[in-house]
């Protein structure tokens, strides 16, 4: 660990003490002392004490930007007004039925008017809804083969819990990548049934389609890959995946847990004008609550309506959280909304820009309305191989660097990406790029004096 970086962390643990302190006394009973493994983080995760707007502060009352806004799902930001008036009013009439209430066609209704789609069902989590597409998937064509990225994140599921962060030694053949198991205690047998494919490489998934013939029942990706940054995909590539998917008779499944809401009013399939055949909905359409989905045609929910295919959960629709997503989708997902981000976010990436041609940064900003990020890279990254080699220690130093002046640029971990919300304003934006211009000259220099050596065992 080189000074400047040790001596962000220094000033990390002197304002963060009470962090220190409660995740001292949370490992004692809590695994990690977290309760998601992507918490964790050394020398300890930030602790916080309360969030509001587009701010949260930590243990210690130190004030934050908070462009983490809980990995993405927080779009409408804390607290937002019309999702606490609506989760008030529905807390008074009951939190929990587990039967029919009748929100389920109301914001199933908001869901078709955005997206492709006919039928939705409602899950909690991103997880659920993944898991769910992917049997829905198998059940409407009888095939039992699944197609990811590699690199691809898409929940903690057996299925996708293959080549998440593969390591160099494990990789295989760039164009034919193979399949790694990512967990302890995921079925060895995943990866006879879990193919991997590069993102951004149509003629590697022609190769997977010939090899398996008649066999893969979906390729589930993210449209926008958000588990290296933030990579785009090519120009036609989505497009040829509808076409090669089409021509072999298996689902196209949209993984928009992160692109749903953040990217457009009927996201990814929108943005790119792409039709999937199922879609997969999270993180901000609960406008802060835990609400997801997966949803498709009538003919391939009839898998379900005809009960051929099982699917349930005794906290799917929960009332609640249905309130809030109602408000969400009518009072925060508004076009005036997307206005505001798209112009928040133009100006964030354009100032990051700025600043690193200034300095000489060896990087690049990328943005795509709500999500963002700063790429340590002197080109564009189109797959997991490309991110690879990032210099994990000059972007720890970046995200110290900025949350000890205030700004959480993104959650931890650098794969991440920042989220801006509809309560952040040009003030935030000003202040975050200024935070970043103070410390850009320390990375700039950071990285002209680290040697380009592989960083990776």
């Amino acid at each position: 660990m080189y000074p400047a970086l040790e001596k962000e962390i220094e000033l990390y643990k002197k304002r963060t003490p009470r962090s220190q302190e409660a995740h001292a006394k949370a490992a004692k009973r809590v695994p990690l002392g977290v309760a998601s493994n992507y918490r964790f983080y050394d020398p300890y995760p930030l602790f916080v004490a309360e969030g509001q707007g587009g701010h949260i502060r930590d243990l210690d009352g130190n004030d934050y930007i908070d462009h983490n806004l809980c990995y993405g799902a927080l779009m409408a930001g804390h607290g937002h007004p019309a999702v606490i008036r609506a989760v008030e009013k529905q807390m008074k009439l009951g939190t929990l039925f587990g039967m029919c209430h009748g929100m389920e066609l109301e914001l199933a209704d908001e869901i078709c008017a955005r997206f492709p789609v006919d039928m939705v069902r409602f899950n909690n989590s991103g997880n659920e809804a993944t898991m769910f597409a992917i049997r829905l998937a198998r059940a409407a064509t009888g095939r039992m083969r699944i197609v990811k990225m590699e690199g691809g994140y898409h929940g903690g599921h057996d299925g996708v819990s293959v080549s998440v962060k593969p390591k160099s030694g494990q990789f295989g053949d760039a164009g034919n990548p193979t399949p790694v198991i990512s967990s302890a205690g995921t079925l060895p047998a995943t990866t006879e049934y879990t193919l991997v494919a590069p993102f951004n490489d149509l003629a590697a998934m022609e190769r997977l389609f010939a090899r398996h013939a008649g066999e893969i029942a979906g390729v589930i990706l993210e449209p926008i890959m958000m588990n290296i940054g933030v990579c785009m995909p090519d120009e036609g590539y989505l497009q040829g995946l509808r076409e090669i998917t089409g021509r072999h008779g298996a689902m196209l499944i949209f993984d928009e847990v992160k692109t749903g809401a953040k990217l457009a009013r009927g996201g990814a399939c929108e943005y790119f004008g792409i039709r999937p055949d199922i879609v997969t909905l999270g993180k901000s359409i609960g406008g802060g609550f835990p609400l997801a989905a997966f949803a498709a045609s009538t003919e391939t929910m009839q898998q379900i309506a005809q009960q051929k295919m099982f699917h349930a959960g005794t906290y799917n629709t929960n009332p609640v959280v249905m309130a809030a997503g109602l408000a969400a989708f009518r009072e925060v997902l508004t076009p005036a909304c997307y206005e505001h981000i798209n112009r928040l976010s133009a100006k964030l990436v354009s100032g990051y820009q700025q600043i690193i041609q200034k300095t000489g940064m060896n990087a690049y900003a990328v943005g795509a309305c709500a999500n963002g990020a700063l790429m340590f890279y002197s080109k564009p990254v189109r797959n997991y191989r490309d991110w690879y080699d990032i210099d994990h220690e000059v972007w720890m130093h970046y995200w110290f660097g900025m949350v000890n002046r205030g700004v959480m640029a993104q959650p931890y971990w650098w794969d991440e990406q920042w989220t801006i919300s509809v309560q952040h304003t040009d003030a935030d934006i000003d202040h975050h790029l200024q935070v970043f211009a103070e410390i850009a000259p320390t990375l700039a220099a950071a990285q002209h004096e680290r040697q380009a050596v592989p960083l990776h065992a």
